[in-house]
C-alpha cells in the first residue's frame, strides 16, 4: 500500500501498490495530472516517470496559477 495526501484539500487515502506503478499513475488516480500537481515522494519533489515502492507516502499539491 502507498499513502497518498492531497494537500490543501483534506484527502488522504491508501492505494494498492503495484509493480511498475509511476508517480504520474498516483497523480491519476487521485484526479490530477502532472501539469495540475507536484509530487513529493517520502519528502522529496519527484518527477512524473519516477517509480513508486509498497510503503511510500506521497504528497500531491496542486499547482495554483493566475494573473
Amino acid at each position: 500500500m502507498i499513502e497518498v495526501k492531497v494537500v490543501g484539500r483534506g484527502v488522504e487515502r491508501e492505494l494498492e501498490w503495484r509493480r511498475g506503478m509511476l508517480v504520474k499513475d498516483v497523480l491519476r488516480k487521485v484526479g490530477f495530472n502532472t501539469e495540475s500537481a507536484i509530487a513529493k515522494v517520502n519528502g522529496r519533489v519527484a518527477v512524473e516517470d519516477e517509480a513508486v515502492n509498497d510503503g511510500d507516502r506521497i504528497e500531491v499539491i496542486p499547482v495554483v496559477s493566475g494573473g
